[in-house]
Protein backbone atom coordinates (compact mmCIF):
# COMPACT_ATOMS: atom_id res chain seq x y z
CA UNK A 1 0.00 0.00 0.00
CA UNK A 2 0.88 3.91 -1.25
CA UNK A 3 0.07 6.64 1.02
CA UNK A 4 -0.47 10.10 -0.35
CA UNK A 5 -1.07 12.70 1.97
CA UNK A 6 -1.78 16.40 2.05
CA UNK A 7 -2.90 19.01 5.00
CA UNK A 8 -3.65 22.43 5.29
CA UNK A 9 -5.38 25.02 7.95
CA UNK A 10 -7.42 28.08 7.68
CA UNK A 11 -7.64 30.82 9.92
CA UNK A 12 -11.25 31.05 9.22
CA UNK A 13 -13.24 34.31 9.34
CA UNK A 14 -14.09 35.11 12.96
CA UNK A 15 -11.47 34.31 14.60
CA UNK A 16 -8.21 36.40 15.39
CA UNK A 17 -5.85 33.51 14.87
CA UNK A 18 -5.82 29.98 14.36
CA UNK A 19 -5.40 27.87 17.49
CA UNK A 20 -5.65 24.44 14.88
CA UNK A 21 -2.24 22.16 13.94
CA UNK A 22 -1.60 19.74 11.56
CA UNK A 23 1.61 17.98 10.85
CA UNK A 24 2.89 14.73 8.49
CA UNK A 25 5.74 12.87 8.11
CA UNK A 26 5.92 11.44 5.23
CA UNK A 27 8.74 9.14 6.37
CA UNK A 28 7.32 7.41 8.73
CA UNK A 29 3.54 7.67 7.20
CA UNK A 30 2.84 9.62 11.05
CA UNK A 31 -0.02 12.21 10.86
CA UNK A 32 -1.11 14.42 13.84
CA UNK A 33 -4.09 17.28 13.92
CA UNK A 34 -4.98 19.28 16.76
CA UNK A 35 -7.50 21.86 17.84
CA UNK A 36 -6.16 23.76 21.03
CA UNK A 37 -8.12 25.92 23.91
CA UNK A 38 -7.02 28.30 25.74
CA UNK A 39 -7.14 32.16 26.36
CA UNK A 40 -4.77 34.70 24.61
CA UNK A 41 -2.74 32.29 22.03
CA UNK A 42 -2.68 29.42 24.90
CA UNK A 43 -4.58 27.33 22.80
CA UNK A 44 -2.33 27.81 19.55
CA UNK A 45 0.71 27.04 21.86
CA UNK A 46 -1.00 23.19 23.49
CA UNK A 47 -1.84 22.34 19.88
CA UNK A 48 1.30 23.08 18.23
CA UNK A 49 3.31 21.40 21.19
CA UNK A 50 0.73 18.35 20.62
CA UNK A 51 1.28 17.94 16.94
CA UNK A 52 5.58 18.61 17.12
CA UNK A 53 6.26 16.15 20.12
CA UNK A 54 3.98 13.36 19.22
CA UNK A 55 5.15 13.65 15.81
CA UNK A 56 8.92 13.97 17.11
CA UNK A 57 8.68 10.97 19.30
CA UNK A 58 6.75 8.63 17.35
CA UNK A 59 8.55 9.44 14.49
CA UNK A 60 11.83 8.78 16.22
CA UNK A 61 10.26 6.02 17.74
CA UNK A 62 9.31 4.08 14.15
CA UNK A 63 12.42 4.59 12.89
CA UNK A 64 14.50 2.63 15.33
CA UNK A 65 11.85 -0.32 15.74
CA UNK A 66 12.60 -1.87 12.73
CA UNK A 67 10.62 -2.90 9.32
CA UNK A 68 7.41 -4.11 10.36
CA UNK A 69 6.85 -3.34 14.17
CA UNK A 70 3.27 -6.03 15.60
CA UNK A 71 0.36 -3.21 15.84
CA UNK A 72 0.49 -3.89 19.60
CA UNK A 73 3.72 -2.58 19.87
CA UNK A 74 3.07 0.57 17.95
CA UNK A 75 -0.46 1.15 20.09
CA UNK A 76 1.54 0.85 22.94
CA UNK A 77 4.63 3.64 21.70
CA UNK A 78 1.57 5.62 20.29
CA UNK A 79 0.15 5.63 23.84
CA UNK A 80 3.56 6.33 25.51
CA UNK A 81 3.83 8.99 23.15
CA UNK A 82 0.51 10.83 23.96
CA UNK A 83 0.85 10.30 27.89
CA UNK A 84 4.39 12.59 27.64
CA UNK A 85 3.40 14.96 25.65
CA UNK A 86 0.00 14.96 28.30
CA UNK A 87 2.83 15.84 30.80
CA UNK A 88 4.60 18.36 28.85
CA UNK A 89 1.49 20.53 28.03
CA UNK A 90 -0.15 20.59 31.25
CA UNK A 91 3.51 21.12 32.97
CA UNK A 92 3.86 24.68 30.96
CA UNK A 93 0.07 25.08 31.79
CA UNK A 94 1.01 25.14 35.27
CA UNK A 95 4.24 26.77 35.25
CA UNK A 96 3.11 29.72 33.20
CA UNK A 97 0.43 32.02 33.98
CA UNK A 98 -0.63 33.19 30.66
CA UNK A 99 -0.84 29.44 29.75
CA UNK A 100 -3.70 28.22 32.61
CA UNK A 101 -5.94 25.78 31.58
CA UNK A 102 -5.21 25.64 27.54
CA UNK A 103 -5.25 22.20 26.05
CA UNK A 104 -5.87 20.50 23.02
CA UNK A 105 -7.67 17.68 21.02
CA UNK A 106 -5.82 14.93 18.98
CA UNK A 107 -6.10 12.85 16.08
CA UNK A 108 -3.06 11.00 15.42
CA UNK A 109 -2.75 8.08 12.76
CA UNK A 110 0.20 5.79 12.01
CA UNK A 111 0.00 3.89 8.63
CA UNK A 112 1.70 0.89 8.02
CA UNK A 113 1.03 -0.96 4.86
CA UNK A 114 -2.47 -1.97 4.69
CA UNK A 115 -3.39 -1.11 8.50
CA UNK A 116 -4.13 2.53 10.37
CA UNK A 117 -3.51 2.91 14.07
CA UNK A 118 -5.68 5.76 15.34
CA UNK A 119 -5.78 7.55 18.35
CA UNK A 120 -8.35 10.21 19.38
CA UNK A 121 -8.98 12.65 22.27
CA UNK A 122 -12.13 15.03 22.23
CA UNK A 123 -14.30 16.06 19.03
CA UNK A 124 -11.61 16.51 16.27
CA UNK A 125 -12.75 13.62 13.94
CA UNK A 126 -11.60 11.17 11.36
CA UNK A 127 -13.91 10.01 8.75
CA UNK A 128 -13.05 6.99 5.85
CA UNK A 129 -14.61 7.26 2.20
CA UNK A 130 -14.76 3.72 0.76
CA UNK A 131 -16.38 2.99 -2.44
CA UNK A 132 -18.07 6.29 -2.31
CA UNK A 133 -19.04 5.66 1.06
CA UNK A 134 -18.36 8.40 4.08
CA UNK A 135 -17.91 6.75 7.59
CA UNK A 136 -17.20 9.10 10.73
CA UNK A 137 -14.43 6.30 11.98
CA UNK A 138 -14.03 7.97 15.51
CA UNK A 139 -16.36 8.76 18.38
CA UNK A 140 -16.81 12.46 19.53
CA UNK A 141 -15.33 12.83 23.19
CA UNK A 142 -17.88 15.20 23.95
CA UNK A 143 -20.93 16.60 26.24
CA UNK A 144 -23.39 16.03 23.05
CA UNK A 145 -22.33 12.78 21.88
CA UNK A 146 -22.89 11.65 25.62
CA UNK A 147 -26.68 13.05 25.46
CA UNK A 148 -27.00 11.61 21.78
CA UNK A 149 -25.87 7.98 23.65
CA UNK A 150 -28.13 8.48 26.64
CA UNK A 151 -31.15 8.89 24.19
CA UNK A 152 -31.64 12.51 25.28
CA UNK A 153 -30.90 14.57 22.31
CA UNK A 154 -31.40 13.42 18.62
CA UNK A 155 -28.80 14.33 15.91
CA UNK A 156 -30.82 16.85 14.73
CA UNK A 157 -31.32 18.42 18.26
CA UNK A 158 -27.46 18.61 18.98
CA UNK A 159 -26.67 20.33 15.44
CA UNK A 160 -28.69 23.28 17.13
CA UNK A 161 -27.17 23.44 20.55
CA UNK A 162 -25.01 25.79 21.81
CA UNK A 163 -23.34 23.55 23.85
CA UNK A 164 -21.68 22.03 20.78
CA UNK A 165 -18.00 22.28 21.45
CA UNK A 166 -17.73 21.01 25.10
CA UNK A 167 -14.98 17.95 25.16
CA UNK A 168 -14.93 15.80 27.95
CA UNK A 169 -11.38 14.75 27.00
CA UNK A 170 -8.35 16.94 26.46
CA UNK A 171 -4.89 16.66 25.92
CA UNK A 172 -3.42 18.70 28.92
CA UNK A 173 -5.54 19.34 31.23
CA UNK A 174 -5.21 16.63 33.34
CA UNK A 175 -2.76 14.17 34.90
CA UNK A 176 -3.72 11.49 32.97
CA UNK A 177 -5.75 11.32 29.81
CA UNK A 178 -7.55 8.85 27.83
CA UNK A 179 -7.05 8.27 24.28
CA UNK A 180 -9.16 6.44 22.34
CA UNK A 181 -7.29 3.87 19.98
CA UNK A 182 -8.64 1.81 17.42
CA UNK A 183 -7.32 -0.55 14.19
CA UNK A 184 -8.79 -0.35 10.61
CA UNK A 185 -7.45 -2.17 8.00
CA UNK A 186 -6.77 0.16 4.92
CA UNK A 187 -8.27 -1.26 1.22
CA UNK A 188 -6.74 0.25 -1.85
CA UNK A 189 -8.48 3.86 -2.82
CA UNK A 190 -9.26 4.70 0.49
CA UNK A 191 -9.66 8.09 1.30
CA UNK A 192 -9.06 9.64 4.97
CA UNK A 193 -10.56 12.74 6.42
CA UNK A 194 -8.90 14.14 9.59
CA UNK A 195 -10.64 17.58 10.42
CA UNK A 196 -11.58 19.80 13.45
CA UNK A 197 -14.70 20.58 14.25
CA UNK A 198 -14.21 24.38 12.48
CA UNK A 199 -14.95 22.16 9.39
CA UNK A 200 -17.60 20.06 10.58
CA UNK A 201 -19.91 22.70 12.42
CA UNK A 202 -20.39 24.51 9.11
CA UNK A 203 -20.40 21.32 7.15
CA UNK A 204 -22.78 18.42 7.48
CA UNK A 205 -21.67 14.54 6.57
CA UNK A 206 -23.93 14.54 3.50
CA UNK A 207 -22.41 17.90 2.47
CA UNK A 208 -19.21 16.87 3.48
CA UNK A 209 -19.32 13.08 1.58
CA UNK A 210 -20.13 15.31 -1.70
CA UNK A 211 -17.07 17.35 -1.69
CA UNK A 212 -14.71 14.71 -0.62
CA UNK A 213 -16.63 12.42 -3.83
CA UNK A 214 -15.09 15.15 -5.99
CA UNK A 215 -12.59 13.97 -9.23
CA UNK A 216 -9.78 16.12 -7.77
CA UNK A 217 -6.31 16.59 -6.35
CA UNK A 218 -6.06 16.07 -2.51
CA UNK A 219 -5.01 19.72 -2.65
CA UNK A 220 -8.24 20.69 -4.36
CA UNK A 221 -10.30 18.56 -2.04
CA UNK A 222 -8.60 19.90 1.04
CA UNK A 223 -9.08 23.94 -0.64
CA UNK A 224 -13.01 22.81 -1.46
CA UNK A 225 -13.60 21.87 2.03
CA UNK A 226 -11.81 25.05 3.76
CA UNK A 227 -14.06 27.17 1.41
CA UNK A 228 -17.34 25.46 1.81
CA UNK A 229 -16.60 26.35 5.67
CA UNK A 230 -16.01 29.55 5.19
CA UNK A 231 -19.20 30.18 2.77
CA UNK A 232 -21.26 28.74 5.86
CA UNK A 233 -19.47 31.17 8.19
CA UNK A 234 -15.84 30.01 8.87
CA UNK A 235 -16.87 30.57 12.73
CA UNK A 236 -13.39 28.60 14.00
CA UNK A 237 -10.44 27.76 12.57
CA UNK A 238 -10.60 25.26 10.07
CA UNK A 239 -7.92 21.90 9.24
CA UNK A 240 -7.71 19.58 6.72
CA UNK A 241 -5.91 16.16 6.45
CA UNK A 242 -5.98 14.05 3.80
CA UNK A 243 -4.75 10.62 3.18
CA UNK A 244 -5.61 8.76 -0.01
CA UNK A 245 -4.53 4.89 0.11
CA UNK A 246 -3.40 3.08 -3.00
CA UNK A 247 -2.07 -0.48 -4.39
CA UNK A 248 1.55 -0.26 -4.12
CA UNK A 249 3.08 -1.09 -7.72
CA UNK A 250 6.36 -3.36 -8.25
CA UNK A 251 8.99 -1.95 -7.04
CA UNK A 252 11.69 -1.28 -9.64
CA UNK A 253 15.22 -2.73 -9.97
CA UNK A 254 18.24 -0.14 -9.51
CA UNK A 255 19.05 -0.10 -13.28
CA UNK A 256 16.00 1.05 -14.24
CA UNK A 257 15.55 3.51 -11.12
CA UNK A 258 19.05 5.07 -12.29
CA UNK A 259 17.54 4.84 -16.24
CA UNK A 260 13.99 6.33 -15.29
CA UNK A 261 12.54 3.98 -17.16
CA UNK A 262 9.35 1.37 -16.32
Amino acid sequence: MTYEFFAQTDRGRVRANNEDAVTVDRDTQVVVLADGMGGYNAGEVASGMAITFIRTEMGRWLSQAGPEPSATDVRRALELCVENANHAILGASLSNPQYAGMGTTLVVGVFQQDRLILGHIGDSRCYRLRSGVLQQITRDHSWLQEQMDAGILTKEQAAASSSRNLVTRALGVEPNVQMEVNEFQVAPNDLFIMCSDGLTDMVSDDVLAQLVRTPASLEEKAALLIDTANAHGGRDNVSVLLVQAAAGGKKRGLMSRLLGTA
